[in-house]
């Protein structure tokens, strides 16, 4: 099936002008594909000389004849906006990661990117991935990987003094007795041993 530029407003050397002129490369590429069609190229030509498929051609055209080179752009993102939280949300959640949570009300002793999104679904209300959550934390510049957590009834002083009092281990002194021959692989040798073939 031919697909046609309907448009007559611009012409295949005014196309190339608007692509020169137009700060989105992709959208210079599909005005410069569509000025190769208006020199009398196929699709398929027209297409990989620009380094796409007939069928997106074909897709881009419609856009154009539908919206002109403002047809050419891409389209926002139908998904919704990247950030769910506002930017107070982010501050509390960061306040969160600083404290740690609270043994007695989280039940945990350090924060887990799923303990993370559970706690902003019930305190915001907003559902994230984990994914997200842990994109999140690195945009808020936390590392992923934190410190061993600590026991909040722990007594550091305690260990400390454990470790001055401990004994050193130090390994047993080797139990072979001294003035007899060994081999190089340290079995024992018998005196007069030698190799009586030679």
């Amino acid at each position: 099936m031919t697909v046609v530029i309907k448009r007559n407003d611009l012409s295949a050397s005014a196309l190339r002008q608007a692509a020169a002129q137009c700060n989105d490369s992709a959208q210079a590429r599909r005005a410069l594909a569509l000025a190769l069609i208006l020199d009398g190229k196929t699709r398929a030509e027209a297409a990989e000389s620009t380094g796409m498929d007939r069928q997106t051609l074909r897709d881009w055209v419609h856009r154009y004849n539908e919206n002109g080179l403002e047809g050419l752009k891409n389209r926002d993102n139908p998904g919704g906006p990247s950030r769910k939280l506002s930017d107070e949300q982010e501050r509390q959640l960061a306040e969160w990661v600083r404290q740690g949570p609270d043994l007695e009300r989280h039940k945990i002793v350090r924060w887990r990117l799923v303990d993370l999104r559970n706690e902003i679904a019930r305190q915001f209300g907003v559902k994230l991935h984990e994914r997200s959550v842990g994109k999140l934390m690195a945009r808020l510049q936390f590392s992923r990987v934190s410190v061993r957590p600590r026991h909040p009834d722990q007594n550091v002083v305690a260990q400390e003094a454990h470790k001055k009092t401990s004994p050193i281990w130090l390994p047993l002194p080797s139990l072979n007795m001294p003035g007899e021959n060994q081999s190089n692989c340290g079995g024992k040798m018998k005196l007069g041993s030698d190799n009586k073939a030679a």
